[in-house]
């Protein structure tokens, strides 16, 4: 069975109290116990040399695993009621995207978002980073309005009106940012002011997706489908 994996950033040789408490409440660890740690560079095989709490380990081996993508992608993402965020991060963080922007958009039925479900995310995404053998964990990000989104070199925005296909305009080798509306879709002068930043629109097929499948589908053509 895989080592246990446990995000330590920096690997410092120590743990964070979250995933302490995991190795020492979870999974019972004791002194000697093998494991792998990771950050956003490298992971390697560490030891248990203390359980603390904190718990600390040394290193045995390190190895650098190409597991990534290869360019930056940006997710912009509206919000979306309820858990639904929390499965796009999810899905997004095993799909390999870099940084995910939440986004108020004219039909997000959320306008805003407190500390504490921004910090679940993030959790979410280093649970999600842990579990599929990811190095980076994206960062989740407070959400903006619509017309700050900067200029991208590479853009696609999920859209029902749209006839191009991911695979006809991805050129794989550039940094790329994907954009998907909440419910409902991005109203039309928002596909338009997406459009002026960089962002094509693209088809995601005949049927109409909900908004969280539509995000991961339309990572999932950039990052291991088609697209690629």
């Amino acid at each position: 069975m895989r080592p246990h994996r446990a995000y330590s950033p920096g690997l410092t040789g120590v743990l964070s109290h979250r995933e302490s408490h995991h190795l020492l409440e979870v999974l019972r660890v004791r002194v000697g116990d093998r494991f792998t740690v990771f950050d956003a560079e490298r992971e390697a095989l560490a030891e248990v040399v203390d359980l603390g709490p904190p718990v600390r380990y040394r290193i045995l081996e390190e190895r650098r695993p190409e597991r990534e993508v290869g360019v930056e992608v940006v997710l912009y993402v509206a919000l979306l009621k309820g858990d639904k965020l929390g499965e796009v991060v999810r899905g997004a963080t095993e799909l390999g995207a870099t940084r995910i922007q939440l986004l108020i958009t004219r039909h997000s039925v959320p306008k805003e978002m407190g500390e504490g479900k921004l910090k679940r995310l993030q959790t979410i995404a280093v649970e999600a980073a842990k579990q599929s053998g990811r190095l980076r964990v994206p960062e989740v990000l407070p959400p903006i309005p619509l017309k700050a989104v900067p200029e991208v070199p590479q853009g696609l925005v999920a859209h029902v009106g749209a006839s191009r296909r991911v695979r006809e305009v991805l050129d794989p080798e550039k940094p790329l940012a994907l954009a998907v509306g909440p419910e409902g879709g991005f109203a039309e002068e928002e596909v338009a002011l997406l459009e002026d930043k960089g962002f094509i629109p693209v088809t995601l097929g005949r049927r109409i997706l909900r908004a969280e499948t539509a995000a991961l589908a339309l990572l999932a053509l950039c990052t291991s489908g088609e697209g690629r």
